[in-house]
């Protein structure tokens, strides 16, 4: 029988390779800033056009490569970072697999340009589909200088594949932040389509979150540090009033490298101990500092899932680290068990003298005498209770209903709310009015109705009913809202800006943010900074799409709108009522959460 085992030719491996390594633009960012960060670059300029489909550019002024290595380096597991097995247990670079430049070449068309620091010429090298097309002496900077274009021109179906430039370039500026928290030593710049998305001068890291997530964040963190012969623990972590309802600024990183782990994010929620609000989650930056040869990079292609040696240790560092700086800052309650063991007097008792207590005793009380409290039994109207229980009279059934009578209890007419059966729901009703809900009977049983939802309900209807028409009216402000917003939150709200205009906002962009000079009328200042939030939010994570883009913001208007003490009545109840039930769906909010429910007279007695 012949042999049928054969070797792939180095074109379909390094596809294959691809495959692991480039599943979207963003991975090819990645891999080309983290070499540039290898090389001992002191600045990285990142140019994408079309999300990176068309162009990806990575400019560095590192230390360069010859002619030889800029050839060598788009070989398969070609690589300047290891010489031996031992080297993978004390890794202190970004990659070292020498895959990446070789998978990218298989799948685009390559161009590098570089140049050492002692040449007078550099190399400009070629690259299309894994094959050499050129390389030629060049004049160039110091340095390298990476362009992919085409990217997947010869993997039609992975290009297919590939989302809308907005998600994809999300996902761009996803892995460039995880790279440039991680060095803010170095200077970086992004741009896309013509537009500076980013640029970062030199600073340290409290500096470097500031200018990529706004200056109100400077307020917002809480320093951590935790030094143990296992590990360094150092970063900053958000107090707990700034917590999001999504896991938004959430980063952990090993020797300057992210990762993620789910088992620290529990010791860092557990360590917070209810201080964050329900559903919510903090905000973070913790950098770990350890021994390669304690953790293994190299279990997963992407190297964001990392294998620690001594996880549990870590886990209780980390939990007790951000205690201690929680307690520190006045976050948390703390002990301190070198505090002074004295009591803390108030200040306006500190200049009045001492008081000895004084000590009053009876010395007539006599324990075996009968009290007072036994006299008035016996002045009652059950002989039983007088003799204490004991057997000596029979109780009889009129000890037992005086027993139970219940007197001088005199009813708040404010406060309870008579229940009148009524048939006919549409007719004027009594509540009972607990939090949210309004409880009311009906022929059935009982009917629970949430409050806040059926408003929502009634102001998206109205609020959607108008947009089709008409855009939304809006409210001039006298002093215009100011909100720190990231460049690419930004971009988002300049993409959709027709859909936002014609909902009621009237905007101008500002060097870090939006500043609002309208708002839609069905909002107050407060709810509009909680609106403007939840549009952001949904535009930074959750990609909707065009024909989704009204509904998911009208939603984010009638949320915010609804919210707000309300104190209710009957008649407002009863105008509330009328109003859900004039809209065509009153059973789900917008957002699909239940508004009434009826429980039957038979599950109430199930009940007892």
């Amino acid at each position: 029988m012949s042999e049928v085992i054969r070797l792939l030719p180095d074109h379909i491996a390094n596809q294959i390779a691809a495959g692991e390594v480039i599943q979207r633009p963003a991975s090819v960012v990645k891999e080309l800033v983290e070499n540039a960060i290898d090389s001992g670059a002191t600045q990285i300029d990142v140019y994408i056009k079309e999300a990176g489909k068309s162009l990806i550019q990575v400019l560095d002024n590192g230390c360069g490569m010859s002619e030889i290595d800029a050839r060598m380096a788009f070989e398969r597991h070609a690589t300047s970072k290891l010489a031996s097995a031992d080297d993978l247990f004390a890794l202190k670079t970004k990659g070292f697999r020498g895959e990446a430049l070789a998978s990218i070449a298989a799948i685009a068309h390559v161009t590098l340009n570089t140049r050492q620091e002692n040449k007078e010429f550099g190399s400009s090298l070629t690259i299309e589909g894994s094959q050499v097309v050129a390389q030629n002496p060049e004049m160039c900077k110091l340095g390298s200088s990476f362009s992919v274009k085409n990217l997947f021109y010869n993997v039609p179906a992975r290009r297919n594949f590939l989302k809308s430039d907005a998600v994809e370039f999300k996902h761009i500026e996803d892995d460039f932040l995880r790279i440039v928290l991680a060095h803010p030593k170095i200077k970086f710049s992004l741009i896309h389509n013509d537009q500076v998305v980013y640029h970062l001068e030199e600073a340290n890291l409290r500096k470097r979150i500031v200018d990529i997530f706004g200056r109100a964040y400077n307020d917002r963190l809480v320093p951590i540090s935790e030094t143990t012969d296992l590990v360094t623990i150092e970063g900053f972590i958000g107090k707990p009033e700034f917590a999001k309802k999504s896991r938004g600024e959430q980063y952990f990183f090993v020797n300057d490298r992210f990762f993620r782990d789910s088992y620290f994010n529990h010791s860092l929620t557990q360590a917070y101990d209810n201080l964050l609000a329900p559903k919510t989650f903090p905000t973070f930056f913790v950098f770990f500092k350890i021994n390669p040869s304690a953790i293994d990079v190299n279990v997963h292609p992407t190297k964001t899932e990392i294998k620690f040696e001594a996880d549990k240790e870590i886990y209780a560092f980390l939990k007790s680290s951000i205690r201690q700086s929680l307690g520190k800052f006045n976050i948390s309650p703390s002990l301190d068990f070198e505090q002074e063991k004295s009591f803390d007097l108030p200040w306006e008792m500190n200049n009045k003298p001492a008081i000895q207590p004084i000590i009053q005793v009876n010395p007539s009380f006599n324990p075996f005498q009968s009290s007072s409290s036994s006299k008035s039994y016996s002045n009652g109207n059950s002989s039983a209770l007088s003799n204490g229980g004991f057997g000596k009279i029979e109780s009889t059934k009129a000890d037992w209903d005086s027993f139970y009578s219940i007197e001088n209890i005199e009813e708040d007419k404010n406060e309870v709310i008579e229940i009148n059966f009524e048939e006919d729901y549409s007719q004027s009703k009594q509540y009972i009015f607990s939090g949210n809900f309004f409880i009311s009977t009906v022929k059935s049983g009982l009917m629970l109705i949430h409050s806040k939802r059926a408003k929502e309900r009634i102001l998206y209807d109205e609020i959607m009913a108008s947009f089709i028409v008409t855009p939304i009216s809006s409210q001039q402000q006298l002093f215009p809202i100011e909100v720190e917003l990231k460049h690419s939150i930004i971009a988002h709200w300049e993409q959709n800006s027709k859909t936002i205009e014609r909902l009621g906002f009237s905007y101008q962009k500002t060097e870090n943010g939006l500043t609002f000079d309208g708002i839609p009328s069905y909002l107050n200042t407060d709810q509009t900074l909680e609106c403007i939030e939840s549009i952001s939010t949904k535009l930074e994570l959750e990609q909707i799409d065009k024909g989704e883009l009204a509904h998911e913001f009208i939603l984010s208007i009638a949320k915010s709108s609804s919210k707000g003490s309300s104190k209710w009545n009957q008649e407002s109840a009863n105008h509330l009522i009328e109003q859900l039930f004039s809209c065509q769906e009153h059973q789900y909010s917008p957002a699909g959460q239940l508004i009434l429910k009826t429980i039957s007279s038979e599950e109430l007695f199930q009940q007892f």
